[in-house]
């Protein structure tokens, strides 16, 4: 007798749209939530190398938390690819400028490092404020 190994065609596969509300949420937990979404880690037909994963839609990104001093202390890199073109800028004014690049740079870093990756992250929408234009999709509160 053998077993056969289910793997999930692209038909079998559901998408579903979660809003999430980052107000008073702690980055990192919020940020790990958000990459199981994505990667679709609760489902039961879960398949490692398959993009079965939900659409995330985040708003007030700007209200996140984060613990310690990681307000000062955590930097964001970025080079221009000249000889001395790397440039810092620290979490407080990350998210003072670009609150929405401080939650997708945390989720990218939990999801895979190739072209499935690239893929998942499409499917993270990020706002400030409790606006978001994805009503037609009729989204699902997740409660993180």
């Amino acid at each position: 007798m053998k077993i056969k190994t289910y793997t999930p065609k692209p038909d079998d596969i559901q998408r579903e749209w979660f809003v999430i509300d980052a107000e008073g949420q702690t980055l990192g937990r919020l940020a790990t939530q958000i990459a199981v979404l994505l990667r679709g880690k609760h489902k039961p037909m879960f398949s490692p190398h398959m993009d079965v994963g939900d659409f995330v839609i985040v708003i007030n990104c700007e209200k996140i938390r984060v613990t310690g001093n990681k307000l000062d202390d955590k930097m964001y890199y970025r080079h221009s690819g000249y000889p001395g073109g790397i440039r810092s800028i620290s979490l407080r004014e990350q998210l003072e400028r670009f609150p929405d690049r401080v939650i997708h740079a945390a989720v990218r870093g939990m999801l895979p490092k190739n072209k499935l990756g690239r893929k998942m992250i499409t499917k993270l929408k990020i706002y400030q404020g409790d606006k978001h234009p994805h009503q037609a999709q009729k989204p699902k509160v997740y409660e993180v």
